[in-house]
């Protein structure tokens, strides 16, 4: 079955590249604007001899992976203390509602104004954007716990930390996971949107500076890699996830089907 699955996968992505060379080849589009997917081929092959790209992709993953390791410590300290808390939770849940939904790029001047084109810039996007994503996860997993469970862990004479560890945790767990991929996803997309916008090093700044010198192979090719990241990236999270999660009915379901 999941050979089946990779072949059609296969087939739809060399039908989706064949599309790409055909149609500015047929003169459907301009190729100055829309290369044929042989030329991006080309650029991203001298993208991937260029030492600049490597040192851009490393200033990338740099930003995304400190701002989301960020996002992650904070978004579950402050998730379990809020929700174990019930004057804390109902002191916050209306801050919360009003700061959750404000989009981040709307903070690219504060974070400009704050630290010019520094790493800080994209980090304060990226942790901003990722931190709700880890919050309202590990809230919905705490306020997922059993009451029975935890009724009867304090009748055995669990302290506090014992219910966190065998109750809580557990249960918390799947919601904490699901929270981590999607922040691993929102990270990327803010990162790379930050050194676009604000000029940051990284994979960004490279396609902005493509874009205003008309180097448009070099653009898609590097539209491609930032493409190929998030996948990469999604797979890994779901890796980690499922290894995470192996004794969580959800994944052992999976596994047998």
């Amino acid at each position: 079955m999941r050979g089946a699955n990779a072949l059609l996968g296969a087939c739809g992505l060399a039908a989706f590249l064949a599309f790409g060379e055909a149609v500015p080849r047929l003169g459907l589009v301009d190729e100055e604007y829309f290369p044929p997917t042989s030329r991006i081929a080309d650029a991203l092959a001298g993208e991937l001899s260029d030492d600049a790209f490597w040192t851009a992709l490393g200033d990338t993953l740099t930003g995304w992976a400190i701002g989301l390791v960020i996002a992650v410590g904070a978004g579950i300290v402050a998730g379990v203390l809020i929700s174990v808390t019930p004057y804390l939770r109902e002191a916050t849940a209306s801050t919360i509602e009003f700061l959750r939904p404000i989009p981040s790029v709307a903070l690219i001047p504060l974070a400009v104004l704050l630290y010019g084109t520094e790493l800080r810039s994209v980090l304060l996007l990226v942790v901003y954007a990722s931190f709700w994503q880890v919050l309202v996860q590990v809230m919905y997993g705490v306020q997922d716990v059993d009451p029975v469970a935890e009724e009867t862990a304090r009748s055995y004479g669990l302290g506090t930390w014992a219910r966190v560890r065998h109750v809580l945790w557990p249960t918390a767990l799947p919601y904490v996971m699901t929270g981590v991929r999607l922040a691993a996803a929102v990270a990327l997309i803010l990162a790379v949107t930050a050194e676009l916008v604000i000029g940051a090093p990284g994979l960004g700044a490279r396609i902005a500076v493509a874009q205003t010198s008309q180097a448009v192979p070099e653009m898609y090719a590097l539209v491609v890699v930032t493409g190929l990241l998030g996948l990469l990236i999604n797979v890994g999270a779901r890796t980690v996830e499922r290894r995470a999660l192996a004794w969580h009915q959800s994944v052992r379901g999976e596994v047998a089907v």
